[in-house]
């Protein structure tokens, strides 16, 4: 058996997002949430789009203005410290820091060298999309086929999404995951693992943030919605990821220029 990995640096962005450190506490970063709406809303910290140094930077201003000791915090309190202060991020953030530092390390360069925004509006919308392209690029953004391409799952690589594309009638968000790690026999890929942001119906108000998953691959020839997916020890209707997974238009998908030779 074969296993491959993401590059280093993009490994350590999910662990600064799984493991988000203030002192000597730890804690998963949260799933955005609008739960509080601010004056500085347009701020991408205040957007689900901040990286984990822009997070940590905010904890310590918003500590320091309500007068909060953040030595004084144990996981529990500084989780919900963010939460309730709606620091965290969404899944197509989280997904374009982790990927763009797999671009880096692929020597391909940022993303936003090859990033194109079909979705923006007029002249305005475009400009603005390429000077704040983490706050503009979305699910379908990355989904869309000027950006990625749809690959079938005996073709899977890691730096490879699964994006998740909702229909029109089950009101449900766009969601998208990143796979950061790959097993293989004889050179096809068994076994796909994935990582995150999202909130599960049952993490509760406090327990949602960066979950990682796999899929079984049990028919290289089927559907990645027809291979066995495991969250959080839930299989099947159980596994809200995976149930999320049937309602929409799901695909396996690969940024263009990870396919190409620089």
């Amino acid at each position: 058996m074969n296993i491959k990995h993401i590059s280093q640096k993009a490994l350590d962005v999910i662990d600064q997002y799984t493991n988000f450190k203030v002192g000597d506490v730890v804690c998963s970063v949260p799933y955005f949430n609008n739960k509080h709406t601010g004056n500085r809303a347009s701020f991408r910290v205040e957007s689900g789009k901040g990286s984990p140094k822009d997070i940590y930077e905010e904890v310590e201003q918003r500590a320091f203005k309500e007068k909060i000791d953040l030595k004084s915090l144990d996981s529990n309190s500084l989780k919900k410290f963010l939460v309730d202060n709606s620091l965290g991020i969404d899944c197509s953030g989280y997904a374009y820091y982790v990927l763009n530092e797999e671009s880096l390390s692929l020597v391909r360069g940022a993303l936003d060298r090859y990033f194109s925004f079909p979705y923006a509006k007029g002249v305005f919308g475009k400009i603005k999309s390429k000077f704040r392209p983490i706050e503009n690029a979305g699910v379908q953004t990355f989904a869309h086929d000027v950006n990625s391409k749809a690959i079938s799952v005996k073709e899977v690589q890691v730096g490879d999404m699964i994006t998740m594309v909702g229909g029109p009638d089950n009101g449900e968000r766009d969601h998208m995951l990143v796979i950061d790690q790959v097993e293989y026999q004889n050179l096809l890929p068994t076994v796909i693992h994935y990582t995150h942001a999202v909130a599960w119906p049952t993490d509760g108000e406090y327990g949602h943030g960066i979950h990682e998953g796999r899929i079984d691959i049990l028919d290289l020839n089927k559907n990645i919605v027809e291979q066995r997916w495991i969250e959080n020890e839930k299989t099947g209707d159980q596994n809200y990821t995976f149930s999320r997974a049937q309602k929409s238009v799901t695909e396996v998908r690969r940024l263009r220029w990870f396919d190409i030779s620089i």
